[in-house]
């Protein structure tokens, strides 16, 4: 006898209640809980690492998303406008250039703007912010210009049209009518993007950070490297969660409210 789609969801359901609720049965009675808290959660050494990973660790990795997150929202402003735009030169140049970006690992663009191009033309960044900043924004560039470009194909082609019979110009009409509705409808997806832009930091430290410019992630493994125990990473982790998750909540509100509003 066939079972409907309905009665398999259902089934499905039940399976992963069980074989989730095993694994935590599993884990209460067999996992030795004061030998994993000594490797990955000593108290002593969660103490150590305020105020440090707050007052320096944490504020450099504010620093360097909201310096690439900036830089790549100007960027990826630039990149969509041009591949709307009719001339097909810059249609061209933005696809290259999305296309690169988006394929090239983050840490080989880090790696070439940071130690190649400055090797290269004997050249040094002059500001050891922007050495980890501009790697990021150019790549964060690359992916908002998608999702800003799909934000403004989405705004009704009519407010175009009615922006330009009122004697608008082009420029105009997009940037205080198209542009302003376009940006309501990815704010979703761009604070998504700065999220992972925030837990793209921890790269920035293969370039080699200074006590004034570390960031969350190299400031655990030091401190794994020193007490040889997990316990400063993990800490680093929570702060990363402590980050991160106020923002997902923010994405989710306002996803809940566009489709209120879409009803």
């Amino acid at each position: 006898m066939a079972i409907s789609k309905r009665k398999r969801a259902q089934y499905t359901r039940y399976g992963v209640y069980v074989v989730t609720s095993v694994v935590l049965i599993a884990m209460v009675f067999f996992v030795d809980w004061n030998k994993l808290q000594d490797a990955m959660f000593r108290w002593e050494l969660v103490k150590d690492q305020f105020p440090g990973i707050l007052t320096t660790a944490a504020r450099n990795t504010l620093i360097f998303t909201i310096l690439g997150f900036a830089g790549g929202l100007i960027l990826g402003l630039l990149l969509a406008l041009m591949r709307l735009s009719k001339a097909r030169a810059y249609r061209y140049f933005a696809a290259t250039y999305i296309e690169v970006f988006r394929g090239i690992p983050l840490v080989v663009t880090l790696l070439i703007l940071g130690f190649g191009i400055p090797i290269a033309f004997k050249w040094s960044w002059p500001n050891p912010y922007l050495r980890g900043a501009v790697p990021l924004a150019l790549v964060a560039g690359a992916y908002m210009a998608e999702t800003i470009r799909a934000g403004i194909e989405a705004v009704p082609k009519g407010q175009m049209e009615a922006a330009r019979s009122l004697g608008m110009s082009y420029s105009r009409a997009m940037a205080t009518i198209v542009i302003p509705q376009a940006l309501r409808i990815i704010v979703p997806p761009l604070t998504n993007e700065l999220v992972l832009l925030i837990k793209d930091t921890s790269l920035i430290s293969i370039l080699g950070v200074t006590e004034g410019t570390i960031d969350l992630a190299r400031y655990g493994r030091n401190g794994v490297f020193d007490t040889a125990n997990s316990t400063p990473l993990i800490v680093a982790g929570l702060v990363y969660m402590i980050m991160t998750i106020p923002l997902t909540q923010l994405v989710a509100y306002m996803e809940r409210r566009a489709k209120a509003a879409g009803k």
